[in-house]
């Protein structure tokens, strides 16, 4: 099994302790002799590489190298497999709450089958949203910061139950010392000046999905008319942005096979003057015309390496604009349980549909198989949640020796099973982007000021 991993990106040397999580930004002559560290000596390390560098600097570099050992920064044992069991008390702390299946977009690569979830359209009443909210207020434990997104379909199709249950939510959270964070997901189409302002006083963050320049975005996400939705989305966000003021947002796009050249809707993004910005690869059948399939990995991981170069001459710029894929926290991050686990989908986080069926997440409603109860009873399928909550680093195929494994924590359960059909087989194409994404991340960082 390796223990580091290292790679040259940005004109920078990056070197990775996978066990401790260090990342050392390097010189050459370090790089090159960590190849041959563990299996030569001094004097045989020393013989190989004289005729490329100076005897004087590669003792120093030998004696960096030593010191990084001693101190278990380098080539360190990895012992985490040893972790206690992750969320005995069963805690819930994050909920997706669908207030509609139902939508005014009709996205050709929709998970959601455009809204509809496989199911009749659907809005969610309002008894059903409080007893959601009740669940979680019940299920979360010591829990105090608890997350809950309104999602669809489009939510704002249900604009008057969102209302009401962030009123709900206020009040009901005071009884058991908790705080909502709330979020809403929307593409944009029912944004007014009344819902723009009830959003920026009351959502901790708000997600607007938007796929990318003009171009892509109308060929992807129509209306129902099949008319393009860009030109009615756009000001609409730029409004809801500027009266934002510091809360977070996101503008969250989607690349499919139609538009692998992305680093170009991202700089769409920033001249439209958004700031806070994510492309996600679209996961679909792969019999699907617009997929990801393997023959396009080459060009999608060397977008990912031109993004990066581009990000870093944006960033020094504009301090403000944000990649989310190109942030990375290097101090300390989640424990480490929490980066085994990843993001607690079946266990910690749960997805609530509008008839109060409660499934692991978003993705997997409308898979009945997938149920694990409702707001009545709450979780009653607790075998299937055993399964999410003990589907990790170190139990799934391949990750116990993949040097990202404490990064991705697993990758999405979701998309291992619609990959290959198994929670514990993750996919594969997604796994090699992340890890582009990784080592695009660490050397962003590496080159900020």
């Amino acid at each position: 099994m390796d223990r580091i991993h290292k790679f040259y990106l940005n004109g920078k040397y990056i070197v990775l302790d996978i066990a401790s999580g260090s990342v050392h930004l390097v010189d050459e002559i370090v790089y090159k002799l960590l190849d041959d560290f563990l299996d030569l000596d001094r004097s045989q390390l020393i013989e190989k590489y004289s005729k490329e560098f100076d005897s004087e600097k590669l003792e120093e570099a030998i004696e960096e190298i030593e010191y990084l050992i001693n101190e278990d920064l380098l080539f360190s044992e990895d012992e985490h497999f040893k972790l206690p069991q992750y969320n005995k008390e069963n805690i819930v702390k994050a909920m997706c709450l669908h207030v509609a299946h139902d939508c005014n977009l009709r996205c050709k690569y929709c998970f959601a089958s455009q809204g509809d979830f496989k199911g009749d359209r659907s809005l969610m009443d309002y008894e059903t949203g409080k007893k959601a909210l009740d669940f979680l207020l019940k299920n979360s434990g010591n829990r105090k910061n608890l997350e809950v997104d309104f999602f669809g379909g489009e939510p704002l199709m249900n604009f008057d139950l969102v209302k009401k249950l962030v009123k709900y939510g206020r009040e009901e959270e005071k009884k058991y010392n908790k705080h909502f964070r709330f979020t809403i997901t929307t593409n944009g189409m029912l944004l007014n000046e009344e819902i723009e302002d009830f959003i920026n006083e009351n959502m901790d963050n708000v997600v607007l999905s938007i796929d990318g320049r003009k171009s892509i975005n109308d060929e992807m996400r129509p209306t129902i008319n099949d008319k393009g939705s860009y030109d009615i989305i756009v000001p609409k966000f730029q409004e809801l942005i500027s009266k934002r003021g510091d809360k977070d947002y996101f503008i969250r796009g989607t690349f499919t096979n139609e538009n692998l050249d992305f680093s170009k809707d991202l700089k769409d993004f920033y001249d439209s003057g958004f700031k806070k910005t994510s492309i996600e690869p679209v996961v679909t059948d792969e019999k699907e015309p617009y997929a990801i399939r393997e023959e396009h990995l080459d060009k999608i991981l060397n977008e990912y390496e031109k993004m990066s170069k581009d990000y870093i001459e944006l960033r020094k710029k504009d301090k403000d604009f944000s990649f989310f894929h190109f942030i990375i926290d290097l101090s300390q991050g989640p424990c480490i349980v929490k980066r085994t686990v990843g993001c607690g989908a079946g266990s910690e986080y749960v997805a609530v549909t509008p008839q109060g069926e409660i499934y692991p997440c978003h993705q997997f409603v409308g898979e009945k198989e997938f149920l694990l109860g409702d707001v009545d009873r709450g979780i009653v399928n607790t075998e299937l949640r055993d399964t999410f909550k003990n589907s990790n680093v170190y139990t799934n195929e391949d990750c116990p020796t993949c040097w990202a494994r404490y990064y991705c924590s697993g990758g999405c359960h979701a998309n291992a099973y619609y990959s290959n059909n198994d929670l514990s087989k993750p996919y594969k194409v997604g796994c090699e982007m992340e890890k582009k994404r990784i080592e695009c991340a660490i050397s962003v960082l590496a080159n900020e000021d």
